[in-house]
């Protein structure tokens, strides 16, 4: 079985309006929730609807132990990713707001030998070219 970490435009998605269910029930995939994802998701949720929404995916996660928190080497590498990322591919860390989270998730999911699903194909495969890490970009 492979290790899946679920980017937050999935969830999203699928919270809203019931998109990428064969991603979210992935067969043969040991899901983990990446505790920047969880945020992610609590900071876009204002409505008590919403709210209990993402209470309810995320209970689960709790329960079984699989929530992805990055550890200080995590964060560390990531600070180095972005300088390169700014750097070399011209990134603006004032214009990419969500990319260090994009980071914290990839290189988390690194740890574990995770796979990393995400719509955003450009931003994980700039940091994928960086940090090679799995990487399954959907539409």
């Amino acid at each position: 079985m492979t290790r899946t970490v679920i980017d937050t435009n999935i969830y999203i998605d699928w919270l809203n309006w019931g998109r990428y269910e064969d991603v979210v029930f992935r067969k043969h995939a040991i899901k983990y929730l990446s505790a920047v994802v969880w945020m992610e998701l609590l900071a876009g949720a204002f409505r008590t609807v919403d709210k209990r929404a993402v209470q309810r995916m995320t209970t689960p996660f709790v329960r079984l132990d699989r929530v992805l928190v990055p550890a200080h080497r995590v964060y560390e590498d990531t600070g180095r990713v972005l300088q390169r990322l700014q750097e070399s591919m011209h990134y603006d860390l004032a214009k990419a707001h969500s990319l260090v989270g994009d980071v914290l998730i990839a290189l988390s999911a690194r740890t574990i030998g995770a796979t990393v699903i995400t719509q955003n194909g450009k931003d994980f495969s700039a940091i994928h070219r960086v940090r090679p890490f799995e990487l399954l970009v959907v539409d």
